[in-house]
């Protein structure tokens, strides 16, 4: 005889009562289990993120700014030194009385100034002189002294790297005058960083003049003086010497002037400069005194 296995009904009852139960625990079971793919992957994806940002000190937020590990962004920027001088001297009053009365005696008083839209970063200031002596002929005088300074521009460079530019291009321009003869240059002491004479002789409809000019430069500051002299209706040429001689002494009280109009030569405390809107109006080399000085004469 087969036996049955006959389940008793309140075994049966409780299983009834718990398949549910285990159906939820299984679908549970299930969603876990399929949850876990994805947070192992966001886990995995994060760590790749924090991996490749650790791969330098910094990285770059593609404008230029560079971003450090702590989140700070720096940015370079080209600083030069600051330019030594500020300010230009009144140019009417960088020569004494004594000086004037020997360069243009009959003209100590009639400086003029030349015009300027920025007296901080040019200006100049011209005298003439007339010793008519009649029917003996008269004795002309003509001086001109010009400033010119430089700011330091981050773009540019130093002030004083520009007034050496300068500096060169005026001389050169002093050396090379259309129609000039005997032309001779000498440096000279005494006056700035850099100062050079250059002297020749000029025939003109009026007679023949001799000319002088003295270039200096000290610090970012161009000092450019142009003198010269001319026996008229039959008066004797005034030596080139002599004049050359008093063109330089003139030239050392103007570079002089300079230092005592910025305090003694005093350079500013700031390390550094930015660029400034009176380097921006400093004229071209072309823009030269020497030249226009035989024109006025």
């Amino acid at each position: 005889m087969q036996r049955v296995a006959v389940q008793p009904a309140d075994q049966s009852a409780r299983t009834e009562r718990n398949a549910p139960r285990r159906a939820g625990r299984l679908r549970r079971g299930l969603v876990c289990a399929a949850a876990v793919p994805a947070v192992a992957l966001f886990a995995t994806a994060c760590s790749s993120d924090s991996d490749s940002g650790a791969q330098g000190t910094g990285s770059s937020t593609g404008t230029g700014t560079v971003t450090s590990p702590t989140g700070d962004s720096t940015a370079a920027s080209p600083t030069v030194q600051a330019a030594k001088y500020q300010k230009l001297p009144e140019p009417c009053a960088v020569l004494s009385k004594k000086t004037l009365t020997e360069l243009v005696p009959k003209g100590v008083k009639s400086g003029k100034e030349g015009s300027s839209d920025d007296v901080a970063t040019r200006n100049s200031c011209s005298w003439s002189s007339l010793d008519n002596n009649g029917v003996k002929g008269s004795q002309f005088r003509w001086l001109n002294i010009s400033f010119l300074r430089f700011d330091s521009d981050a773009n540019r460079g130093s002030g004083e790297k520009q007034a050496e530019a300068y500096y060169t291009s005026q001389l050169q321009d002093a050396q090379s005058v259309s129609g000039a003869k005997n032309t001779k240059s000498e440096p000279v002491t005494g006056a700035g960083d850099q100062a050079t004479a250059v002297r020749y002789d000029l025939k003109k409809k009026e007679g023949a003049f001799k000319q002088q000019t003295v270039v200096a430069r000290v610090a970012n500051v161009v000092v450019t003086l142009d003198y010269n002299g001319a026996g008229l209706a039959g008066e004797k040429t005034p030596s080139a010497d002599t004049l050359t001689k008093a063109a330089e002494k003139a030239a050392k009280e103007a570079v002089a002037s300079v230092s005592t109009a910025n305090g003694s030569g005093s350079a500013p405390s700031s390390p550094a400069a930015t660029p400034s809107k009176s380097a921006s109006k400093s004229p071209s080399a072309s823009a030269s005194p020497s030249k226009s000085s035989a024109k006025k004469s």
